[in-house]
């Protein structure tokens, strides 16, 4: 049996019972739902097809049959793709670890604590061993977007009628071949027997793209300084508060297997487990070796990474998205300048198909609004801190499974009804009302900046939603700057309060000195 863990320092023994104090005793607690399912719970490495069949936003069209769509925009991420280089390495650095794992418990005095191993885990190899390059689009997620451009197609029958020109049906990726490769992949869904190509009569199609160092409309992340800047200060803080919980599934991994886990190792096996159930659809290895509270709160540190330095954090993740929202906002302008102008069908833009990364459809669904708690959309446009994810069993908005899983998207469709109907406001002294519908992962989502309607019109949603963004500038926003003293309301310091409550409310009596300096 392994040796006995060091003593936990008396905060983080707190943390640890507060945790299996709020644990759930069923999944049917924090989801209602009546199985447990894991795949379901991998942040922002569930499969799209996981993802969209667990998706409970909904909403029933509210639109006029006479009104037709006319333009859409689409913000996808690119499909399911292979572990990058460095996690390829990790995973046989692992391999490396539970070897001498096992090595070390055979060498215990105690023999029978060698049947609780698990038995995959004995000679157990990385599938990515020998692996020298990574990252790419699998042949799941080529699916994934060729399945998701057949639905597309249905969805909005009218619009794809027009012969294939890149003018009128532009699609556009980043550098990276996974974005690259799914865009291929949606193309051939999408203009599947367009052409005259092959049995199946595909056509060929363009697929536009920019450098990565001037890309500032879907990878701006990469151009923006003052983003690298905080997420560079960040992350070690974002990992700090990452500690309590790994530290509370470390001490019950060691308790249940009598393997001497670290820290470490217990982020590496929840690593292998997401990989494993997502592109192997393998459970019974890596993830169950978690119970189900365990994966919740696993799940939740995944989430609260991607909401600090993705998403609602700070306001730079989603601010420096400005070049794509203005993108958009104008693909759909000249849309009904076009209408409004009786331009004939094939001399305009009908849709604006773009693929990219999770990095830039998170701080675009934060943008529009998306995924927010209670009055939290009045904050963002105040630009005040927003608090983090409730943690399990608590419900929660800010799911990765949700926001931006493999081949997550957000699609706005630009509707043309006619005349001038009461809830569109008219300018320029257009014939027609236009209305936006955003749909996340093809379900319409309702805007809390359009008074929670499923259907904005044109005017409102510019400005409710766009224009009070519009007060900031990329490339002013961009630029390095100092590094200021953190606030009272720091991500920090709302962990600290968060968990100095938590503590207060199980009856523990701790002092946030003693939070702040152990967190």
């Amino acid at each position: 049996m392994a040796a006995p863990r060091t003593p936990l320092p008396l905060v983080l023994l707190l943390v640890s019972a507060a945790l299996l104090a709020a644990a759930p005793l069923s999944p049917a607690a924090e989801t209602g739902a009546a199985a447990f399912d894991v795949r379901r719970h991998l942040s922002t490495v569930t499969r799209y097809d996981v993802a969209r069949g667990s998706n409970s936003v909904s909403s029933a069209p509210s639109m006029s049959d006479e009104c037709r769509v006319i333009h859409l925009n689409l913000v996808a991420r690119h499909g399911t793709r292979a572990p990058t280089k460095k996690r390829i390495k990790e995973l046989d650095r692992l391999a490396v670890r539970l070897k001498a794992l096992i090595d070390e418990a055979k060498q215990g005095p105690e023999s029978d604590s060698l049947k609780k191993i698990p038995s995959w885990m004995k000679g157990w190899e990385s599938p990515w061993k020998g692996r020298v390059k990574g990252g790419e689009l699998v042949s799941e997620g080529e699916e994934e977007l060729y399945n998701l451009a057949i639905r597309v197609k249905e969805r909005f029958q009218g619009l794809f009628d027009e012969e294939y020109h890149p003018d009128v049906y532009s699609i556009r990726a980043t550098q990276v071949p996974r974005a690259s490769a799914s865009a291929v992949a949606f193309g051939l869904g999408l203009l599947s027997g367009k052409g005259k190509l092959g049995p199946v009569k595909n056509r060929a199609f363009s697929v536009l793209s920019e450098s990565r160092a001037s890309d500032i409309c879907l990878r701006f992340f990469d151009s923006c300084e003052t983003y690298k800047d905080y997420r560079k200060r960040k992350e070690p803080d974002v990992e700090k508060q990452k500690e309590p919980i790994l530290e509370h599934v470390t001490s019950a991994l060691v308790n249940r297997y009598h393997l001497n886990f670290t820290p470490k190792d217990v982020s590496s096996l929840w690593f292998l487990c997401k990989q494993e159930a997502s592109l192997m659809n393998i459970t019974n290895q890596a993830c169950q070796l978690f119970n189900e509270a365990e994966v919740y709160f696993l799940e939740w540190t995944d989430d609260l990474e991607g909401f600090v330095l993705k998403g609602y954090g700070e306001s730079i993740n989603y601010r420096m998205g400005l070049p794509l929202l203005k993108d958009v906002v104008q693909s759909m302008e000249e849309a009904i300048v076009a209408k409004e102008e009786n331009h004939p069908d094939g001399t305009y833009e009908k849709a604006r198909l773009r693929f990219a990364h999770a990095e830039t459809v998170v701080p675009f669904s934060c943008l529009l609004g998306l995924f927010l708690e209670g009055s939290d959309f009045a904050k963002i446009q105040r630009e005040e801190s927003l608090d983090i994810p409730p943690v399990p069993p608590q419900g929660r908005n800010w799911k990765g499974s949700v926001v931006a899983p493999f081949a997550g998207n957000n699609m706005l469709a630009l509707y043309q009804c006619p005349g001038k109907t009461d809830g569109g406001k008219i300018s320029r002294d257009q014939k027609s009302s236009y209305f936006v519908q955003v749909i996340h992962n093809e379900a319409p989502v309702s805007m809390p900046g359009c008074g929670n309607k499923d259907f904005c019109p044109f005017e409102e949603f510019k400005e409710k939603i766009v224009e009070p963004h519009l007060k900031h500038d990329y490339d002013a926003l961009c630029k390095i700057r100092p590094v200021a003293r953190e606030e009272p309301s720091s991500f920090s310091s709302r962990m600290s309060n968060f968990f100095l409550g938590l503590f207060s409310q199980k009856g523990y009596r701790v002092s946030a000195q003693d939070v702040k300096s152990e967190l």
